[in-house]
C-alpha cells in the first residue's frame, strides 16, 4: 500500500472508529434503559454475569492476535512474503487447537454452574446461564481459529472495510434485537444474535483477506525458534490480558458470589460507562501499531517516537477531558434519568474508575510503542502483580461496600501501577519526554477544571428532573467549555486539524 493510502486508511480508520464508538454510545444510552425495562434488573444481571465468565476464556488468545499484528507489519517493512504467509499457517493451526481447548475449558464451566452460583441464583437463573455458557463457548470455539485475518486486515492497514462491517452490525444487531425483546425472548436470545452476528463478520474477514488482499496461508514444519520468539513476545501481553479481565471482570464475578443479580447488574452500568470512555481513547492509539513497529524497524529514534507519543495524547485529551468533565458534573443526574435512581452507586463506580483512568487512556500509545519494541514485560509482570491485590481487595470490600467496594480496589491499582509507575519506566527506561508530557497536560487542564468546578457549584442550587433540563445545562456548558478549551488548550496546529474538515466543505460550496 502506497503511503498516500495508508494516511488516507489511518484516517478513515479514526473517523469510522469515532462513527463505532457514537453509535455504540448511541445504542447504549438508548437502548440499555429499554433492555432494562424489558429484561429485568435480575435477568440483565445473569447476562452480565455471564457474559464477564465467558470473556476469562478469550484470554487464551495468549496475545497471539496482536503478534500477528506485530510481526506481520515487522515482514511487511523486511519485503518477506512468503514468511507471512507460513506465519498465517502457523496461527491458524495454532488458533484451532486453542479453539478446542476453550471449548472444553467451558464445557467444565457448565457443568460446575450450581457449585459456583447455587446460593445466590434461583433454579430458573441456573438453568438461563448454562444454556448461555454453552451458546458462547460454541461462539469462542468458532472465533478463535478465523480470528488471524482481523489481525491481518489490521497489519496490512486496510482499516475501513472492518470498521464498516461493524457499524452495520450494530444497527442490524440493536434493531433485530428490540423486535426480539417485543416477542418476549430475553438474554438467551441476545446471546443467539450476537453468536450468528460474529460468525458472519469473521468469515466476511476471511473472503477480505482471500479476495482482496489474496493471503495465503501455507503450512510448512513449524519453525520452532520462530514460534519461541512469537511466544516471549506474545507471553507479556497475555499476561497484560489476564490483568485486564482481572480489572474489568473479576468485580461482577465476586459480586455474583457474594452478594447477589441485582449488585451485578449495578455495576455492570458503571462498567457499560467505563468501557465506552475507554474506546474513545483506544480509537486512535489502537491503528498505530503497524506505524510505530515500521518506525521502530527502521531506525527507532526515540525523539520521533517521543513526539508522536505527546501528541496522540494531547489529541486523546481533547476527547476524554471534556467527557470527564461533563460526567462529573451531570452524571449522576443523567443516570437517575437514564435507568433510574436506583442506579445512583453506578455513577459513585464509574467516577472511581474514570478520573484514575484518563491518565492511562491518554498515555496508552506507550503500549503500542512497548509492542513494537517487544519490551512487554516490565509492564505486563507490573500489571499482573498489582491486579492480583486489586483481585483480592475486591473480595474484601465487596462484602462490605457492594459494588463501590469493587471500584475503590481497582481505582486504587489504576493509579499506583498505571500512573504512578509506569511513569516512572516510560520516562527512564523508554526515553518518553514524560515531563514535557505532563507539561501540556496540565495547561490543556486549566479550563475544563475551571469549567467544571463553576458548573459542579451551580448545579448544588438546581434540581436536574428531565431529559429537556438535562439537555438545556449540557448545552449551555458545551457553550461555554468548547470555545474556550479551543481557544486557550489547543496548539494552533491542532485547531487546524480540527477546522479543516470545516474548511473542506466551506470550499466545496
Amino acid at each position: 500500500m502506497s503511503e498516500l493510502n495508508s494516511r488516507n486508511q489511518l484516517k478513515a480508520g479514526v473517523i469510522l472508529n469515532y462513527v463505532v464508538i457514537i453509535l455504540n454510545t448511541l445504542v447504549g444510552l438508548l437502548y440499555t434503559p429499554y433492555m432494562l425495562r424489558m429484561m429485568g434488573q435480575n435477568e440483565y444481571g445473569l447476562y452480565s454475569l455471564v457474559a464477564s465468565i465467558i470473556a476469562y476464556l478469550t484470554v487464551l488468545d495468549f496475545g497471539f492476535g496482536n503478534a500477528i499484528i506485530r510481526y506481520t507489519a515487522k515482514f511487511r517493512a523486511e519485503n518477506k512474503l512468503q514468511e507471512q504467509y507460513e506465519m498465517f499457517g502457523m496461527f491458524l493451526v495454532l488458533y484451532s487447537i486453542i479453539g478446542i481447548i476453550a471449548f472444553v475449558a467451558g464445557l467444565a464451566l457448565y457443568f460446575n454452574v450450581d457449585s459456583l452460583f447455587g446460593d445466590t441464583m434461583t433454579f430458573e437463573e441456573l438453568v438461563k446461564a448454562r444454556k448461555m455458557i454453552l451458546l458462547m463457548i460454541a461462539n469462542l470455539a468458532i472465533t478463535f481459529p478465523l480470528s488471524i485475518y482481523g489481525s491481518i486486515i489490521n497489519a496490512y492497514e486496510h482499516f475501513v472495510f472492518p470498521r464498516v462491517i461493524n457499524v452495520i452490525r450494530i444497527i442490524l444487531n440493536t434493531a433485530i434485537m428490540i423486535l426480539l425483546l417485543n416477542l418476549g425472548y430475553k438474554a438467551l436470545a441476545m446471546v443467539v444474535l450476537q453468536t450468528v452476528f460474529n460468525v458472519i463478520s469473521i468469515l466476511l474477514n476471511y473472503a477480505y483477506c482471500k479476495y482482496k488482499l489474496y493471503i495465503k496461508t501455507v503450512f510448512k514444519k513449524f519453525n520452532w525458534s520462530f514460534l519461541k520468539e512469537v511466544a516471549m513476545y506474545s507471553f507479556w501481553i497475555f499476561l497484560f490480558v489476564i490483568m485486564d479481565r482481572i480489572y474489568w471482570g473479576t468485580g461482577q464475578f465476586v459480586l455474583g458470589a457474594v452478594v447477589g443479580t441485582a449488585a451485578v447488574a449495578v455495576y455492570a452500568v458503571a462498567i457499560q460507562l467505563q468501557n465506552m470512555y475507554m474506546q474513545f481513547s483506544n480509537a486512535i492509539a489502537s491503528l498505530f501499531l503497524p506505524k510505530v513497529t515500521a518506525m521502530v524497524t527502521s531506525n527507532n529514534n526515540s525523539k520521533e517516537i517521543s513526539v508522536l507519543f505527546i501528541k496522540t495524547g494531547r489529541l486523546q485529551y481533547v476527547i476524554l477531558a471534556y467527557i470527564l468533565t461533563a460526567f462529573l458534573c451531570f452524571g449522576d443526574q443523567f443516570i437517575a434519568l437514564w435507568v433510574g435512581p436506583e442506579y445512583h452507586d453506578s455513577f459513585i463506580i464509574a467516577a472511581l474508575y474514570f478520573v484514575p483512568l484518563t491518565v492511562p487512556l491518554i498515555q496508552n500509545l506507550g503500549i503500542t510503542i512497548l509492542q513494537a519494541r517487544n519490551q512487554m514485560e516490565f509492564r505486563s509482570i507490573l500489571y499482573i502483580c498489582i491486579a492480583v491485590i486489586s483481585l483480592l481487595l475486591q473480595i474484601v470490600f465487596a462484602k462490605r461496600w457492594g459494588g463501590i467496594g469493587c471500584a475503590y480496589a481497582v481505582s486504587g491499582a489504576l493509579i499506583v501501577g498505571q500512573i504512578l509507575i509506569m511513569n516512572i519506566y516510560y520516562s527512564k527506561k523508554q526515553q518518553l519526554d514524560i515531563r514535557i508530557f505532563w507539561k501540556e497536560i496540565s495547561k490543556m487542564s486549566v479550563i475544563p477544571m475551571v469549567v467544571g468546578s463553576v458548573f459542579t457549584l451551580v448545579l448544588r442550587f438546581y434540581y436536574i428532573d428531565s431529559w429537556m433540563k438535562l439537555f438545556v445545562w449540557i448545552s449551555i456548558f458545551s457553550a461555554l467549555y468548547i470555545p474556550l478549551f479551543f481557544r486557550f488548550s489547543l496548539h494552533k496546529n491542532e485547531r487546524a486539524l480540527f477546522l479543516s474538515p470545516f474548511y473542506r466543505i466551506i470550499n466545496k460550496i
